[in-house]
């Protein structure tokens, strides 16, 4: 039997949807209009008016937090759904909700009746799902994408952290994705950031704020210096058959959570996110720095590795070289080869090879380059030129492609005068000592260009604590106890000093996150 709707415009919105199952109440699935950009997915109810005030808000969270049910009560509220009108609307599909995809929700039409502006709602997927580090690994490149894309998002009013009352600090898992989402922002946006509290019954959720405070959250604070958050209930799309009073009680703390939240939203200006994005981009210079690093110290030892090869067999054949006669060596010659990148995928939008500078020979960005198919447009990229590289090349040199540079070895047997040659200085009558003294000129550079690598990561990690809301977090220690040795080794006190006061400073929230990433 159809239900009777007092409400007109939902009768409208019922014809405009599908009816998913029938009870107390009717759930409908609302009929959008959807539209790939990248690897984003934007979903639009209602059509966009001109000089139309709009609302930008990014829920994040963790899987089984509430996210998707939350926008399905703001919706709800937005077009004015009651209790007793015993129909619900999902705008949220379910099935989209297993993709690593962001997912943008754009609601239209409502404005100036229960909502003062229209409202675009960003759903990031759950981080801390089973699927593991990688796949939050692939929601934060989503998100990456989101904030740079040209059709994406470039200012937020509010980011919504979506958490259950009953979230405790005991949660190594949720001390990991606080740590992760803090990690992406820019110190600018401290005060558009809330907890939305699901799963409420109404009284102060003792155990969620106790997490908020352990884990070291900067948000938004009220005049008391009490972190900012509101409540939610998300049954009311549940079976209202003997527990009216119940779900009632349900709907009126999400109506007042709705209602404090969207106040908080209409207070806020609007943060920029050119520097949230520069918090992002500074943390992959950052790791692709450590990579190249690591790299050129490889290929370091193995040239110090030929050069005392080639020095003992100088020894050797000592009384040739004094009489300047031709003879061969045999040692271990360093070389740069190619390896094919396992799984390189190419798309439409994406391919996640390596940016590779071919002037240097060395990998500027691998792993984990699948932001677009120009080099010039890699996060590596500052001003036209690389930041990884040796010599900083320009853009125009690079490549995006599916191998990667690999320092390997080959057993070589060279004439004297080959060697000669191959370092530098092809003088007939070279003698021992000024062959040697170029071959020791050779690793005086290579540690040069190893000690600038040092000082340019040191760089970027100082540039993250000035701008980032929290630079010391699980990305940037993973690198710290590394760093900190290759200081020590170059002698620089002052800033060993530095990182090792960075050390120091992780709070529990980091800690918690490091445990739960070793899992």
């Amino acid at each position: 039997m159809e239900r009777a709707i007092n409400n007109p415009s939902l009768t409208k919105l019922i014809s405009a949807s599908s009816l998913i199952s029938s009870g107390h109440p009717d759930i409908y699935q609302l009929i959008t209009k959807k539209e790939r950009l990248g690897t984003l997915t934007k979903v639009t109810f209602g059509q966009k008016g001109t000089d139309q005030k709009n609302k930008t808000i990014l829920l994040v969270g963790e899987t089984g937090s509430g996210k998707s049910s939350m926008i399905d009560v703001i919706f709800n509220h937005a077009v004015g759904v009651q209790a007793e009108d015993g129909v619900w609307f999902q705008i949220v599909d379910e099935e989209e909700g297993q993709t690593p995809d962001v997912i943008i929700y754009e609601i239209f039409g409502f404005e100036g009746a229960t909502l003062p502006s229209s409202l675009t709602i960003i759903d990031t997927p759950g981080y801390g799902s089973t699927r593991g580090i990688k796949h939050d690994q692939v929601v934060v490149d989503r998100m990456h994408e989101l904030f740079e894309s040209g059709k994406g998002v470039h200012e937020l009013h509010a980011v919504g952290l979506v958490m259950k009352a009953t979230d405790n600090r005991l949660s190594d898992r949720l001390m990991y994705i606080f740590d992760t989402v803090m990690s992406l922002f820019g110190n600018d946006m401290e005060k558009n950031i809330a907890a939305l509290i699901t799963h409420s019954n109404g009284r102060t959720p003792k155990n969620a704020l106790e997490a908020l405070e352990a884990a070291n959250i900067r948000c938004a604070k009220n005049p008391r210096n009490q972190r900012v958050y509101f409540l939610f209930n998300n049954w009311q799309k549940t079976d209202q058959t003997n527990e009216a009073e119940y779900v009632k009680a349900a709907d009126l703390i999400s109506e007042r959570g709705i209602r404090e939240f969207a106040a908080f939203v209409d207070n806020n200006s609007p943060e920029k996110l050119k520097l949230t994005t520069e918090v992002m981009n500074e943390r992959v210079r950052l790791t692709a720095c450590i990579q190249n690093l690591l790299e050129r110290i490889q290929l370091t030892k193995q040239k110090q590795t030929e050069m005392q090869q080639i020095q003992g067999e100088l020894k050797a054949h000592e009384a040739e070289m004094k009489e300047h006669k031709d003879f061969t060596v045999t040692f271990d010659e360093p070389y740069v080869g190619k390896e094919y990148i396992k799984d390189a995928k190419k798309g439409i939008f994406f391919f996640n090879g390596a940016v590779i500078c071919k002037r240097c020979k060395q990998n500027c960005h691998y792993p984990g380059c699948t932001k677009t198919w120009l080099p010039e447009l890699c996060e590596v990229m500052k001003r036209g030129r690389c930041t990884v590289c040796s010599n900083k090349c320009p853009a125009s040199v690079h490549y995006k492609e599916k191998w990667i540079y690999v320092n390997k070895t080959r057993k070589a047997s060279k004439t004297i005068q080959q060697v000669k040659h191959d370092h530098e200085n092809n003088s007939k009558y070279q003698d021992q000592a000024c062959l040697l003294g170029n071959l020791e000129k050779e690793m005086e550079q290579l540690s040069k260009d190893k000690s600038r690598l040092v000082d340019e990561a040191y760089q970027h990690i100082i540039r993250l604590e000035q701008i980032a809301l929290k630079a010391n977090s699980v990305s940037i220690n993973v690198h710290l106890d590394f760093l900190i040795e290759k200081m020590k080794e170059k002698g620089d006190k002052m800033k060993v000093q530095k990182l090792e006061e960075l050390k120091r400073k992780v709070d529990e929230g980091t800690k918690a996150a490091q445990r739960y990433k070793r899992v």
